[in-house]
């Protein structure tokens, strides 16, 4: 079967599964396969495809159309124009933390040598971001579970960070935190509801608990972060949050203001 031909079938089985994007994520999942890209497949699309190459395709389809994240099948995803290694026991990152990203850069702009730290670090994808956009800066990543852990040393490793620091810790146990001073502390925690995590989308249930779970009302993790800015003298924290809980956590922070993302939710909070 030509290459272009696999892809439309493996467009029609998802499309039966209900999923969206099923044109791009079929050319994506063979690509993925032949270890190419969008150019390379297009000149080759009517290029006859290897038996095996075929069968491990449709395996990946049938992964896809079972719910498995389209990221993790994959196995990395593309985050403020660098590639970030994912997997089960770690956080999927989304664009509109790109948009946190882009913030803390600008709250840096005018600090020299900044100290950064990135709390629920989990891929590392802000952090490491960070590190990679402000070489000058010196950059702690904190992540709790091991298996997340795996991947932030993984992407620390594979994109040459030289600026940054992985440690194991629980943003509940501040002794477990590291000592000295920070400039800016960012973060995407947990922030779901408890109650809501049987009625997310499957593909986001697929997602570890632990990178989900906020507490009772969502909140838990930005008490916890306020905490650690008083620990460091006050410093000012830019944290992510869900649709409808900016103004709560303003509050929280005290001296706050809300950002809306590119949908215009009040998706990010500055406490300064």
């Amino acid at each position: 079967m030509k290459r272009a031909e696999l892809v439309s079938l493996g467009e029609r089985m998802l499309s039966a599964a209900g999923i969206e994007n099923c044109s791009n994520e079929s050319r994506w999942l063979l690509e993925s396969v032949l270890g190419i890209g969008t150019a390379e497949y297009l000149m080759t699309k009517e290029t006859e495809t290897a038996e095996k190459d075929a069968g491990s395709f449709l395996s990946k389809i049938r992964e896809r159309v079972s719910g498995r994240p389209l990221q993790y099948i994959l196995g990395k995803w593309d985050f403020f124009g660098r590639s970030f290694c994912v997997g089960e026991g770690v956080l999927i990152p989304r664009p509109e933390t790109e948009q946190l990203a882009e913030l803390a850069l600008e709250m840096l702009r005018d600090k020299k040598s900044p100290a950064v730290l990135d709390l629920c670090a989990g891929t590392g994808c802000i952090g490491l971001t960070i590190a990679k956009e402000r070489p000058d800066a010196n950059v702690v990543l904190v992540e709790k579970y091991s298996d997340a852990l795996e991947y932030l040393d993984k992407n620390a490793r594979e994109l040459g960070v030289s600026n940054a620091q992985v440690i194991q810790g629980d943003i509940f146990d501040i002794d477990s935190l590291p000592s000295g001073s920070f400039d800016l502390i960012v973060s995407n925690p947990p922030y779901i509801p408890t109650s809501e995590l049987p009625g997310l989308d499957r593909e986001v249930c697929r997602e570890p608990e632990t990178a989900l779970d906020g507490g009772e009302d969502g909140l838990r993790y930005y008490y916890a972060i306020k905490e650690i800015s008083l620990k460091f003298g006050g410093c000012p924290v830019i944290a992510e949050c869900g649709e409808g809980q900016a103004d709560a956590i303003c509050e929280i922070f005290g001296n706050a203001r809300a950002c809306e993302d590119f949908n215009s939710i009040k998706r990010f909070v500055i406490g300064e």
